[in-house]
């Protein structure tokens, strides 16, 4: 008897996961009803459920909710219908397609629409790519006051605080949420676009052009006090160097 593609995606799962190898391995059906329960759980939660979460709904490990998670949003991609499964790190969540956000709002009250102004997409911008960094980091990058931006984008649920920094008055750090995922359709950070090394190297002169200060590789101001007497060390003699170290030690015994 032949094995149809069906059968065969199911044997190729089982064997994955170590399932063939025992006697209770889950057949078609249990892994179709695994998929089923998933879904129901995803769609009365609607909102992220973590692998862990639905692995205690459906009593297995984690590899098999989550082999269980990705058929079933294998299938929902392949039918391309209003409804989506999306993966946020280690959650998934059921959610529409945003192609149909303008059937929606046709019969549905149209939410509030959160405006992400230049400065507030520049901040967000410093957060997803240095993320966790305070607001005086930030403000040294910008050049200019962050609270307002970093506060407007807490209330939106982008950014939240997950921490404070150990240095004195232990400054908060800020890093980017699920909602930022949800919103701009990455899975993880590590999805973030890489700047291209070219455009980069502009955007760094234009600042340093701007502010008046200079930025080193990861764009982080230079102190030139600090960078000028380490240039003055550096270039001096050794005659100099010994005569200053002789004169500070004359200092402290003085």
């Amino acid at each position: 008897m032949g094995i149809n593609e069906t059968d065969a995606g199911a044997q190729a799962t089982m064997e994955e996961f170590g399932w063939i190898e025992r006697e209770n391995a889950p057949d078609e059906q249990e892994l179709r009803e695994q998929e089923a329960a998933v879904e129901a759980v995803l769609f009365t939660m609607g909102q992220s459920v973590e692998i862990r979460q639905l692995a205690a709904a459906l009593q297995c490990g984690n590899d098999a909710a989550e082999a269980a998670a990705e058929r079933l949003k294998k299938q929902y991609e392949e039918r391309q219908g209003g409804m989506q499964i999306v993966r946020l790190e280690d959650s998934y969540q059921m959610c529409t397609r945003a192609d149909y956000y303008t059937n929606l709002i046709r019969v549905a009250t149209a939410p509030k629409r959160q405006v992400l102004t230049d400065v507030m997409m520049e901040t967000l911008a410093i957060i997803a790519y240095r993320q966790p960094v305070t607001k005086p980091d930030i403000e040294k990058i910008r050049g200019v006051n962050a609270d307002h931006a970093v506060n407007r984008l807490v209330e939106y649920g982008l950014v939240c605080e997950v921490g404070r920094l150990d240095a004195p008055g232990r400054p908060a750090l800020f890093a980017t949420t699920e909602e930022f995922l949800r919103r701009f359709g990455v899975g993880s950070t590590e999805e973030l676009p890489v700047m291209n090394p070219v455009q980069r190297e502009e955007i760094r002169s234009e600042v340093e052009e701007e502010l008046d200060v200079r930025l080193d590789a990861d764009g982080k101001p230079i102190d030139e006090t600090e960078d000028a007497g380490q240039e003055e060390t550096e270039n001096a003699g050794p005659d100099e160097t010994a005569e200053k170290e002789e004169t500070g030690e004359e200092g402290e015994q003085a």
